[in-house]
């Protein structure tokens, strides 16, 4: 298949970099940072375009790989009636490309990228959506060439997942940010919690996350929930965050 890539950031550089692995061709990459699409498409052997104008209208598939924000601007740009155009956003339901095209779909990989990190795609989680049986079949056998995870998902359930990523990671690793904060108040180095993140990590892996709940809260210690309030006092917002996250384990144990 054909694919022109629109966008040069981490999710289009992995998704390119492994479809063109998986024996797909990457014909063109678009994107608003022309120094940076001519970068990933030296890496996949396309040509890269500086405007949408120049891309092409025979292509087999239009992989939207941009901001949320600029998906629906972008697909106005393509002149491809026809063709089918697809979005790899969490959060933005189909409905985004309505009217851009008669053949419209959603690739989404379930994963944190970095262009500097390696992620092996054969583990990630994929979820395709599309506007046809026809186009959901055409996206899931073209996912499964570089996962062994593919979910055909709706637009509601794909907001779920994405949301409840943010809590697992987003948010889980704002809790880092704020522990390492913690730590060299004190000349401390996070380095001492990485074997501790690394094996509550690895616990969830194989059982509920509530049934390998730890701390303080969950055993509705007061004592020691009370000595670190006191150790938090002279910042406020993390005070006031952790009496919040507390209480939330607390009230999950009481009605589960």
């Amino acid at each position: 298949m054909e694919i022109v890539l629109l966008g040069s950031g981490n999710i289009a550089t992995h998704l390119g970099k492994a479809l063109k692995m998986a024996g797909q061709s990457i014909t063109q990459v678009w994107s608003r940072n022309y120094e940076r699409a001519t970068e990933l498409a030296d890496s996949v052997g396309a040509k890269a375009v500086k405007e949408p104008s120049q891309i092409t209208a025979t292509a087999g598939l239009y992989l939207l790989a941009v901001n949320d924000d600029a998906i629906r601007t972008v697909a106005e740009q393509l002149n491809v009636a026809n063709g089918l155009i697809v979005h790899t956003s969490g959060s933005t339901g189909l409905e985004v490309l309505d009217g851009i095209s008669t053949r419209t779909g959603v690739f989404y990989p379930i994963q944190t990228f970095s262009k500097s990190k390696a992620v092996d795609l054969r583990q990630v989680p994929i979820a395709v959506e599309g506007s046809s049986a026809e186009v959901t079949d055409i996206l899931h056998s073209l996912a499964s060439r570089i996962s062994e995870k593919i979910f055909e998902m709706n637009s509601v359930k794909r907001r779920t997942v994405h949301t409840a990523a943010v809590f697992a990671c987003n948010f889980t690793n704002h809790m880092y940010v704020l522990a390492q904060k913690l730590l060299k108040e004190q000349n401390l180095s996070l380095d001492l919690l990485r074997p501790l993140i690394a094996e509550t990590a690895l616990k969830i892996q194989s059982a509920d996350p509530a049934s390998v709940q730890t701390g303080p809260a969950v055993r509705e210690d007061n004592s020691t929930m009370e000595m670190q309030m006191q150790l938090l006092k002279d910042n406020p917002d993390l005070q006031d965050l952790y009496e919040k996250l507390s209480q939330s384990i607390i009230n999950y144990q009481k009605i589960s």
